[in-house]
């Protein structure tokens, strides 16, 4: 039997589990997708038993699918939607309420509140965050204070806590754990000691009891004790855009990569300091492979990416399945003058701006569905430039190219328009599934499947390449119509 490895890709809308041999090649998939529950504006959850069964579904139609038996594997990885916060009973494994999804901005009157004692950046020296509602330290807090009976049980270590790599692997091992780039998302680990910080947890009034241990990314954690991967080694956990920078092999300083998915993800590899921000990026955890010396990250967060064309065909009906996008937005020769900012829940970086709501700017009658359709397109390229140069600023590196994965690369037309926008080459790798590849490399590198980092950058080759076509002068009108847009976006709800 070759070497095998599975991995476990959580996301946003969907669970996958990802079959990969030892050339990095997906030999078999399945998929499902849960619930996206909104009780009220700014607010998005996730059942967590709708994401544990779907999740059991989609390892057992997999194998089914490539005719293995989890005896077959040699480990599994976890990958996952980072910031998600989720809060079980220890001795029912059931959850206390629905999973706060990353998206959800309930907590920007603690954001606010925190804010107003020593500023947004007030926590940045040691997380590397500034306060926002994306991370999941005051998502916790909000179940702590809203949830009947989860402090106390919390304090007693009767509650757990975790992002949703730390549920899965409880679920599957009984283990309460999370990895070092699960962690350096909740906003309560000091970035350079790699420990839940004392301090911070006072200051949000955390129990420490809550919490799971911190581990590396790539190690043997267990093995499943039930279900269709019983006596499988779980041996990686990475957060989905940390996974996603692993398995596009950006191991050196100054590698980047980004992602389109729901929202939209661009890390760039710093080495082994963690690195500053003074342009509205976030300073993280980029892995850390066993005993070795974690490498961190600078991370430009996007909320909204394929999120847009899903609110244009789920909530306009412009068009009846996202991948009809494409064609709608190519029925016009641009966007007709048409801007859209599409900042539902605030926007990231590198703006960090809560109050920030979407809109759609430029109308005019000439303006119909290929115009808004394209606009949508080029928000999200939009937004990665804004990215871009943000890090550039903060680090000093012009990028040669940009590696890109994602869902969204199989759009041409956006990734045609990225190029232009960026006058940069876009570069996709022959292995799109870069989020379930980089942890199933976690778990392989754990159990000796691979022997290190430079047999994982040779599995990777390019599949297509998009050059800029685009004039500078054209480039610069286009982009002045956004920064103007972007502005008249901010403080809307302030």
């Amino acid at each position: 039997m070759p070497d095998i490895v599975g991995a476990i890709d959580q996301g946003t809308t969907s669970s996958r589990f990802i079959l990969f041999d030892r050339s990095g090649a997906p030999l078999a998939m399945a998929q499902r997708e849960h619930a996206q529950i909104y009780p009220a504006p700014g607010l998005v959850e996730h059942d967590p038993g709708e994401i544990w069964r779907n999740t059991e579904a989609v390892i057992a139609d997999a194998l089914a699918r490539a005719g293995l038996a989890a005896g077959d594997l040699k480990a599994v990885g976890v990958t996952n939607q980072r910031e998600t916060t989720l809060l079980w009973d220890r001795r029912t494994g059931e959850p206390l309420h629905n999973a706060l999804v990353w998206q959800d901005t309930r907590v920007d009157g603690l954001v606010a509140d925190y804010a107003r004692e020593g500023g947004k950046d007030r926590l940045r020296a040691k997380t590397g965050l500034p306060l926002a509602s994306y991370f999941s330290g005051l998502k916790l807090r909000w179940l702590l204070d809203h949830v009947p009976g989860a402090r106390e049980k919390a304090r007693a270590g009767d509650a757990l806590f975790g992002t949703v790599d730390s549920f899965l692997l409880w679920k599957l091992t009984g283990r309460h754990l999370t990895d070092v780039t699960n962690a350096s998302r909740t906003q309560l680990m000091d970035l350079v000691t790699l420990a839940w910080d004392d301090g911070i947890l006072d200051l949000f009034g955390i129990p420490r009891a809550c919490l799971p241990a911190i581990v590396s990314s790539s190690e043997v954690y267990g093995e499943a004790t039930a279900g269709p991967l019983k006596g499988v080694p779980i041996a990686g956990i990475l957060g989905d855009q940390q996974a996603a920078l692993v398995g596009q092999a950006c191991f050196r300083p100054g590698e980047a990569k980004n992602t389109y998915g729901t929202g939209c993800f661009m890390l760039m590899n710093t080495g082994g300091t963690p690195y500053p921000s003074r342009a509205g990026l976030v300073t993280t955890l980029a892995y850390r492979f066993g005993n070795a010396a974690p490498v961190y990250a600078l991370e430009g967060s996007i909320a909204i990416a394929g999120a847009l064309v899903q609110w244009l065909r789920d909530n306009l009906g412009l068009v009846a399945a996202s991948a009809d996008v494409e064609a709608l937005a190519r029925s016009v020769p641009d966007n007709g003058g048409v801007v859209i900012v599409p900042a539902f829940s605030g926007l990231y970086a590198p703006y960090w701006n809560e109050g920030a709501r979407g809109l759609i700017a430029g109308l005019t009658r000439y303006a119909g569905r290929g115009e808004i359709a394209r606009a949508a397109l080029e928000a999200t390229a939009f937004q990665t430039r804004d990215v871009l140069e943000a890090m550039a600023r903060d680090s000093g590196i012009r990028l040669s190219e940009l590696r890109v994965d994602g869902g969204m690369t199989v759009n041409e037309l956006l990734m045609q328009v990225q190029a232009d926008l960026l006058d940069l080459d876009v570069v996709r790798p022959r292995v799109t599934e870069t989020t379930a590849l980089g942890a199933a490399y976690a778990a392989g590198l754990a159990v000796g499947v691979w022997s290190g980092t430079e047999e994982l950058a040779a599995n990777w080759g390019v599949d297509r390449r998009w050059s800029p076509a685009m004039g500078a002068e054209e480039r610069a009108r286009m982009t002045a119509l956004w920064a103007k847009a972007v502005g008249r976006s901010l403080d809307w709800t302030g």
